[in-house]
């Protein structure tokens, strides 16, 4: 942020430097004078930076199995590609931020995991059939055994050794609502994935489990792995980052805490070229740097990524806007002059000191108000 540049010079000298009057003597040659304008004025605050793949995170196995193969670090990995092999078997990467947690293979099984499956397959282009809404409502048909209808056990009830006949199986119906951002289980959905299944090389099945797949918000770029072929599968497995590059800042979480999602930034690149860009994510978990102060990583995306096709990595600046006050007066900042109980003055030419009330600073400028100053007054400054 642009500070007071040269105002403790001025300060200084004109509190020390009065007749026995109390009035500030001639100011040295070193002093001119500067016309007050009107104008709009912004405070920005510059921080250092990283281009390049942003923070990487780490993937682990879904589930039980040997690694039996693993991409090369630098790699990008697009929707429907082999992300890893666990017993020689392909785990396609889908997109989405719900992984499978369970088995999906009964028809109207309603949830987030049945519609990242439905959204990833109809983009690979398999026909999924009907696509539902929040507030559609499915039926959804259970069988309870004779042990299940008889728990906890009464004495006297029917079943083995009472001589009555066992209470046969029943068929419980229940109706569930489709919630935001979930999607059902239908039976095309369900031929959908076994044709996918064939396609794409896996056991054939009508149903994918935890672990089939791999899911993660977009297309990643290997950053490294961390396991090796022979291992388990159940550990993580490789890091991967973002295919574009982009900048990320680490900021204490107080100076975080104004930064939001959507934010314009400006990234000054070592060759003094300028690029604009937007405030992507402003993570949530605060890390430890080296020198031990808690961090938040801010990660910003550049509107023109092509500009640094030739970069994989560099320090930069990011300059974020601050506050801006319209058609506010300003003036120098060598034009302010602490006043001993308190406060600011400027030096009229020609004239005495005029109280002042300071707002932002700016550019070198400084906003000013009150009684005895306005557009086109001229006022000391240092040269």
């Amino acid at each position: 942020m642009v500070l007071i540049v040269g105002a403790t010079f001025v300060a200084d000298w004109w509190a020390r430097h009065r007749d026995d009057t109390g009035e500030p003597v001639t100011p040295p040659s070193a002093l001119a004078t500067a016309e007050l304008v009107r104008q709009d004025m912004s405070t920005s605050i510059s921080l250092a930076g990283r281009l390049g793949h942003g923070t990487a995170r780490q993937v682990k196995g879904g589930r039980p199995g040997i690694l039996t193969w693993l991409p090369p670090p630098g790699r990008t990995l697009k929707r429907g590609g082999t992300l890893y092999r666990i017993d020689d078997d392909p785990v396609p990467l889908f997109y989405g931020n719900t992984p499978l947690f369970r088995t999906l293979d009964r028809v109207n099984t309603v949830g987030r995991d049945v519609r990242v499956v439905a959204e990833n397959l109809k983009a690979l282009g398999y026909a999924v059939g009907r696509r539902h809404q929040p507030g559609d409502r499915v039926r959804q048909t259970t069988t309870v055994t004779a042990e299940e209808q008889s728990a906890p056990a009464v004495a006297g009830s029917a079943g083995p050794g009472t001589g009555q006949p066992a209470t046969p199986p029943a068929s419980v119906t229940t109706w569930i609502t489709v919630r935001k951002g979930e999607d059902v289980l239908t039976p095309t959905l369900l031929r959908a994935i076994k044709k996918w299944r064939d396609d794409a090389g896996l056991l054939p099945s009508g149903s994918l489990g935890i672990g089939d797949v791999a899911v993660l918000p977009r297309a990643v770029r290997v950053e490294s792995t961390i396991a090796q072929v022979g291992d388990s599968a159940e550990t993580a497995i490789l890091t991967v980052t973002s295919t574009s590059k982009v900048v990320t800042v680490d900021l204490e979480p107080t100076a975080a805490a104004s930064m939001r999602q959507g934010d314009k930034v400006e990234v000054r690149l070592p060759d003094d070229k300028t690029l604009p860009g937007e405030v992507d994510t402003v993570a949530t978990a605060v890390t430890d740097d080296p020198d031990g102060a808690p961090k938040l990583t801010l990660t910003i995306s550049l509107d023109a990524p092509s500009a640094v096709t030739n970069l994989d990595a560099a320090p930069v600046e990011v300059t974020f806007p601050g506050e801006t006050h319209r058609d506010v007066l300003a003036a120098p900042v060598g034009a302010l002059v602490a006043l001993a109980e308190g406060g600011y003055a400027v030096q009229v030419s020609g004239g005495g000191l005029v109280e002042v009330q300071t707002g932002i600073f700016a550019g070198g400028l400084v906003e000013v108000s009150g009684a005895g100053v306005s557009e086109g007054t001229r006022v000391v400054t240092t040269s």
